[in-house]
């Protein structure tokens, strides 16, 4: 017997919360981490950290718990004194991930305090925490506060060395672009364009621009970080699943990244392997 459906609710975009609800959520993780003996540390990561946290930002936290305690510590019970949840899960990244009951989201890494904080040295150049105090919800020996301090100032990728990378993945990616696209894997094709291309590109125009704040997700407020010019051609390399629109996509998507790798080469001197990008200009054209 067929099993039965929920009749679907019209779709809407999620409710914002209100304006004070992410301020209240993230008080109440101070107090309760502050009450549980075990936790030695709280450090808030993500859009909160830079200034740019709005109703329909996700909650993101460190916790920093006593090495003898960290094994036995359920990370979702704590969570749940928090709020009621929706979902609790240990996503793909080994970080327990949540839905509270308000619909937001939440991602709370649990570490012993000792080694934890002494990775966070290995975050330069990805993270950066421009107001250290405002990151830090608990330390209760001052060894977190320390830590998030030498983040304080945003560390640029260097330009040559990015650059160069970034042009030499375009095109080795680019070019197993066209083989799967060749062999009529259009999901494939589409799944690199959109999801390992664009990245790359992104970054690589952030360089150029001078606009690298958004280094770890380059398509975070692409609308206001970029010139208007610059999203447009994005937005050409956005194709359809249909072998017509992805191959104009595609075609569109390494132009870009022609443009881009040659305006870097001009400015850092940057290698540019000039003969295989032609012959993957040539491979991404439509068979005669």
């Amino acid at each position: 017997m067929p099993h039965a459906h929920p009749a679907r609710t019209p779709h809407t975009a999620p409710t914002p919360l209100p304006a004070d609800a992410l301020n209240r959520r993230i008080e109440l993780l101070r107090s309760t981490a502050g009450a549980d003996p075990r936790i030695e540390g709280v450090l808030l990561y993500g859009s909160w950290t830079l200034g740019e946290a709005d109703a329909h930002s996700d909650l993101d936290a460190c916790l920093y718990v006593r090495e003898e305690d960290v094994d036995a510590f359920d990370g979702r019970e704590f969570v749940e004194r928090l709020a009621p949840l929706k979902l609790a899960y240990t996503n793909m990244h080994g970080i327990l991930a949540v839905v509270f009951d308000d619909l937001m989201r939440g991602e709370f890494h649990v570490e012993p305090t000792g080694p934890g904080i002494a990775e966070i040295a290995t975050w330069r150049g990805q993270v950066h925490f421009p107001r250290p105090e405002a990151a830090v919800l608990l330390d209760r020996t001052g060894h977190l506060t320390a830590a998030a301090r030498e983040l304080a100032a945003f560390c640029a990728p260097e330009p040559v060395a990015t650059a160069q990378q970034l042009t030499d993945e375009l095109a080795n990616w680019t070019l197993m672009l066209a083989h799967v696209q060749a062999r009529g894997e259009m999901a494939r094709a589409h799944n690199l364009l959109h999801a390992v291309i664009a990245p790359l590109q992104l970054k690589l125009c952030r360089l150029l621009r001078g606009s690298t704040t958004h280094w770890l997700t380059p398509s975070r407020a692409l609308e206001t970080d970029l010139p208007v010019a610059d999203a447009e051609r994005y937005a050409t390399t956005a194709g359809a699943l249909t072998p017509d629109a992805l191959r104009t996509a595609a075609a569109n998507s390494w132009q870009w990244s022609r443009d881009l790798a040659a305006e870097a080469a001009d400015r850092w001197g940057t290698r540019l392997p000039l003969g295989l990008h032609e012959e993957i200009a040539v491979a991404l054209s439509p068979a005669e």
